[in-house]
């Protein structure tokens, strides 16, 4: 493994703090279908989810560098997305919703 993919995964680790079980309760929910650009029916965070799910049960020798261009996409989004984080309460936030469908619960320590 390159020392590039290992950071990716370093950096991937950080931005997703949901296990996978989480991510795919979350995904099955009305509120993380009705966030994120819908141009293709399916939202691009929502899809997004389901394939986290799939990197975060996938060994490591077995990620692709598809895999790894998706992890980096990933901790892109997240990173710009909790810079954008609103005042007031986000918990039902559409915002959060929106970070959860990527992995991300900016709620959870």
């Amino acid at each position: 493994m390159s020392d590039d993919q290992e950071q990716i995964r370093k950096d991937f680790g950080e931005a997703v703090n949901m296990t996978a079980a989480e991510l795919e309760k979350w995904l099955g929910t009305d509120e993380s279908k009705e966030v994120g650009d819908k141009s293709s029916g399916e939202s691009t965070g929502h899809a997004s989810g389901r394939r986290i799910v799939t990197l975060l049960k996938t060994k490591r020798d077995d990620l692709t560098d598809s895999d790894y261009q998706h992890m980096r996409k990933v901790v892109g989004y997240v990173h710009r997305h909790l810079a954008q984080r609103p005042s007031g309460d986000v918990e039902d936030s559409r915002w959060r919703h929106s970070l959860m469908n990527w992995g991300n619960d900016p709620l959870k320590n």
